[in-house]
């Protein structure tokens, strides 16, 4: 492809969701996570398998790319962390003694990684926009609307953590911001944490368990926590967390606030989980709606785009549209850090490109389905070198009639379709579907399926032209950002006076109702998370909700991820078959193919075992001896045993000769034979295994071994001397004249706590990581 095509990359990386997006003149050509590819869930290391996926999709090479855009700034990234250790010393020690090897080794040469990861082939330009910029142009650049409101809200940018802008045409602009360590991300996830769940994982978890439980806490949390103003913004009380300056997220304060320690990871869920999660669901709902009324005041937009890890929690979505300040919002289906790569490279082609752009019906992110496709031949050579059983289907009528009549009869669905979905939710691509009609799939698919949590809800895929006949929705919502209520589900059942005059004790009655009608997908609550499916998104997916509502009148499927607790959702036909011999699903459909599973050779529970492990444990736990410091590959390929020997064998007279200049300097002895023996003994081992590479890998893994330790302790005293020698004095001397580097509780004589963001930056400033 030549150079008339305007050939975009951003990148998101090292942090979480790690992810790679290619714009091919404005269009968006491909994007993945990094984890469908290393099997490693939320995978933050660079995204090269993404990257070379996205090449390979847009039938590009290196030297085809005319930018790379990083979807932050990481010198500033870096400002903010020395400066919260400033503020926190001599505390902090443990967590810069964990953070720093990290930036010294990897975040602050990004632009050689980059170019590294690329090759010499790539001559393009190298920009860096800020983190909240790209998630800002992520949720409006994709958009169906020509100007909107954008509310962007996240853990934590360079700065940043929060900002209200504006999308207007092909430009979009930040205007207000919220600072850390005041995050309203970043207050959930220390809920998340204190609840038992995985920060920057969990935090759906939490959003599930809520239904479960009373808000008793929500004042607690509003008069101790955070100082929220009527503008939507807040400062929190950081007394009560730790996340700071150590390596959890919440302190004692926290604890003797909310009634004793954090929950152990996977111990019985009490009251007062359900409880606490109840009540940071709710003072979230609180402050986004509060955000969202101050955006509409700055902006007098009718449409609000959002964006950032918050704009996850659909509950809060749903409840945000419902109070109709906007006529009608839309979600990046992204919304976290892998995101910020499609909005890095959308930032740079419409905003510093001065290219036009026309909202288009609908949006531009083609369902998310931007993902690796198979097609039949290479699904029919995974199953054969399987050895499964299997029938193909060369009429689609037949295909989807025969998985309608399985659903039907409540079994349970591996669908495996065209291309993989873009952010978090499964689509209908990558899926494992259910009928919504029975009572026990929610308990099957949990249990069976999914080795998950059993209170975590499932979401129904509703065909778009019936979506009002079940839940309280007359919008869009094809990216499964919406929660609303099952309430046309109740009003066949009662009429409306029946339901005004039910009592309170009554209620359990009216959940009954409802779950009589589609069990499987409403919440506690009476609520459920929805996709709306339709034709033109969806395509087959589309065809196969049909088929179904015209066997069954139900126009919904459950429909959850493609993947077992605790790995990414599958990518490839073989890791949909691991996943499906894995567990106990019935069906498999994988493009035209059907694999049963009483058509297979039944598998012992070793072998079941086998197959419910991680499809592809992480490199780092196959292959490498890794610490924050150096990772090292203790099963290297022959050309790396080959080349470890001749380094060797060179290396050893250089050592041998500064041995020799030293014991001379220090004793006056020029006898050499100490030396001499050294470099013989070195240099004659080394080429052996250079020319006996079979026999290397011992020598090969001890010897990085205990270069790997030495530079361990040597790092970990130089950088301990660093924190007690500069950070310590220097933050004491800075806290004693006055000067906070951050702001560390309340400011209860400030107006409101956002701040004014400056003009916008001109284009040399994309050119620089600061």
């Amino acid at each position: 492809m030549g150079r008339k095509d305007r050939n975009i990359l951003g990148i998101s990386a090292f942090y979480h969701d790690s992810a790679a997006a290619l714009i091919t003149n404005g269009n968006l050509t491909a994007a993945a996570q990094e984890e469908r590819f290393s099997r490693v869930k939320h995978d933050s290391t660079f995204p090269s398998k993404a990257v070379q996926y996205c090449l390979k999709e847009g039938q590009l090479g290196p030297g085809d790319i005319e930018y790379v855009v990083f979807y932050d700034k990481p010198l500033l990234k870096f400002d903010r962390l020395l400066e919260t250790y400033l503020a926190y010393a001599p505390r902090g020690l443990r967590s810069f003694l964990e953070a720093m090897p990290l930036w010294l080794k990897t975040k602050l040469h990004l632009p050689r990684i980059i170019r590294r990861e690329l090759g010499p082939e790539f001559r393009g330009h190298l920009l860096f926009t800020g983190h909240h910029e790209a998630h800002a142009a992520s949720a409006f650049f994709p958009s169906p609307f020509q100007d909107a409101a954008v509310l962007t809200v996240d853990g934590v940018g360079e700065w940043d953590t929060a900002t209200i802008g504006v999308g207007e045409n092909n430009k979009v602009r930040l205007l207000r911001t919220l600072h850390f360590p005041h995050s309203l991300g970043l207050l959930y996830s220390a809920f998340t944490y204190f609840c038992g769940f995985k920060v920057n994982s969990g935090e759906y978890k939490l959003m599930g368990l809520a239904p479960y439980g009373e808000p008793r806490f929500a004042q607690r949390i509003l008069d101790q926590l955070i100082d929220l103003r009527e503008d939507g913004s807040f400062a929190m009380d950081m007394a009560y967390f730790n996340y700071c300056e150590g390596l959890t997220m919440t302190g004692k304060a926290f604890e003797a606030l909310f009634e004793g320690p954090p929950r152990k990871p996977d111990s019985m869920i009490s009251k007062r989980e359900r409880d606490l999660a109840a009540s940071i669901q709710k003072v979230t709902e609180e402050v986004l709606l509060r955000m969202a009324r101050t955006t509409k005041e700055l902006t007098g937009k009718k449409h609000l785009c959002l964006a950032g890890g918050v704009a996850l929690n659909c509950v809060a979505n749903g409840k945000l549209l419902r109070n109709n300040l906007f006529d009608d919002i839309w979600i990046q289906p992204a919304s976290g850090d892998a995101g910020g790569a499609l909005g890095a490279a959308l930032l740079l082609h419409y905003q510093l490109l001065n290219n036009d752009r026309k909202a288009e019906v609908g949006d531009l992110m083609q369902g998310a389905l931007v993902g690796p496709s198979f097609g039949d031949d290479q699904i029919e050579r995974a199953l054969t070198e399987a050895g499964v059983s299997y029938r193909r289907f060369e009429d689609e009528a037949d295909l989807l009639t025969e998985t309608a009549d399985a659903l039907a009869q409540e079994q349970i669905v591996g669908w495996f379709q065209g291309r993989m979905e873009f952010g978090p939710r499964a689509l209908g691509a990558r899926s494992i579907l259910g009928d919504p009609r029975s009572p026990r799939m929610q308990a099957q698919m949990n249990l069976r399926i999914k080795y998950r949590e059993s209170f975590r809800p499932f979401a129904p895929a509703v065909l778009r032209e019936r979506v009002s006949e079940y839940f309280e929705l007359d919008t869009d919502s094809p990216y499964m950002l919406l929660v609303a209520d099952v309430e046309k589900a109740i009003r066949r059942k009662l009429n409306e006076e029946a339901i005004r005059k039910q009592e309170d004790d009554d209620l359990r009655v009216r959940v009954n109702v409802v779950r009589s009608e589609v069990p499987a997908i409403t919440h506690v609550d009476m609520s459920a998370r929805i996709q709306t499916v339709d034709e033109k998104r969806h395509g087959r997916f589309w065809k196969l909700l049909n088929a179904f509502s015209q066997k069954t009148a139900c126009g919904l499927l459950v429909n959850t991820s493609f993947n077992i607790r605790g790995e990414p959702i599958v990518c490839t036909p073989e890791e949909a078959l691991r996943c499906f011999l894995g567990t106990e699903m019935n069906l498999l459909v994988m493009g035209n193919h059907i694999i049963e599973k009483v058509a297979q050779k039944p598998l012992s529970d070793a072998e079941k075992a086998k197959y419910q492990e991680n499809i592809s444990e992480d490199s780092r736990q196959q292959g490498y001896i890794y610490n924050r410091f150096a990772e090292v590959d203790w099963n290297p390929d022959r050309r790396e045993r080959r080349k470890f020997g001749f380094t060797l064998a060179l290396g050893f007279p250089v050592m041998a000769t500064m041995l020799f200049l030293i014991l001379r300097l220090v004793t006056g002895d020029w006898r050499p034979q100490a030396p001499v023996a050294l470099a013989a003994i070195g240099s004659s081992t080394g080429l052996l295994l250079g020319f006996i590479p079979a026999i290397a890998r011992p020598f090969y893994c001890l010897w990085y071994f205990l270069i790997c330790m030495i530079d361990t302790v040597v790092t970990t005293f130089l950088l301990t001397l660093c924190y007690v020698v500069v950070f310590t004095p220097v933050g004491l001397a800075m806290r004693i004249f006055g000067r906070q580097p951050i702001q560390k509780g309340f400011a209860r004589e400030t107006s409101s706590y956002w701040r004014e963001v400056p003009e916008a930056p001109t284009l040399a400033r994309y050119y620089r990581q600061f």
